[in-house]
């Protein structure tokens, strides 16, 4: 199979791209990121891209499933605005290219509580892409909504000071669907919805993207 990937420089991307090289059913993996990355392998192909121009990228879009995995939040975009263009629009243009050009299964991380109709804005853009990406009809479209992510070296403080409180909470015996998910267990279950024959859209959530990553191996 051939993969295409954006947000490959971020946590869960990094992960993606390192066990989809790994892997003996994909013979070439594409990744769209605005900066080369670290890695020599022959099977990788980077094409380094400006987001904001799809028409000078879109027809490099081609392969059998597209991984969807971009995301900022707001501090780091500096605006809500900035942070809608990463979030919304250079996924959703991604995916249209990826539909426009034949792709049939798009697989995309998405969040917990995703709704278009939420107050909170970060839940708003993650439903607002969901519901855009589903008005695509591609043949196979799987969402994870995962909880609180567990990525290495995390700079992020609440995120690093969430995990530990459900990890402790977990202890106790409680929420034990909402532990933290660490990325490569994420990347690891996207690439198992890659290999199951289906077709229609389905999403994932929280502690039974663990139960999936194990079942399908």
């Amino acid at each position: 199979m051939i993969a295409l990937i954006i947000g490959a420089t971020g946590a869960t991307g990094k992960d993606l791209v390192y066990q989809l090289l790994q892997d003996s059913d994909f013979k070439e993996v594409h990744v769209f990121v605005r900066k080369p990355l670290d890695i020599n392998d022959s099977k990788l192909n980077v094409h380094i891209v400006d987001f904001s121009k799809p028409e000078e990228w879109k027809d490099l879009v081609k392969g059998d499933v597209a991984f969807s995995c971009l995301g900022t939040t707001l501090k780091a975009a500096g605006s809500k605005e900035a942070q809608r263009k990463i979030d919304v629009d250079y996924q959703y243009e991604f995916a249209k290219s990826a539909k426009e050009n034949g792709v049939e299964d798009f697989i995309l991380v998405s969040a917990y509580g995703a709704d278009s109709k939420s107050k909170i804005f970060y839940s708003q853009l993650k439903g607002e892409l969901e519901q855009k990406i589903k008005d695509l009809h591609f043949n196979k479209v799987t969402i994870f909504q995962p909880g609180m992510l567990e990525r290495k070296s995390s700079d992020r403080f609440g995120e690093v000071t969430g995990g530990k409180i459900i990890k402790l909470i977990n202890k106790l015996g409680l929420l034990k669907s909402q532990k933290p998910l660490p990325t490569k267990v994420l990347a690891h279950a996207m690439i198992n919805a890659s290999k199951i024959k289906s077709n229609g859209y389905s999403k994932i959530k929280l502690g039974s993207i663990f139960s999936f990553a194990d079942k399908h191996n």
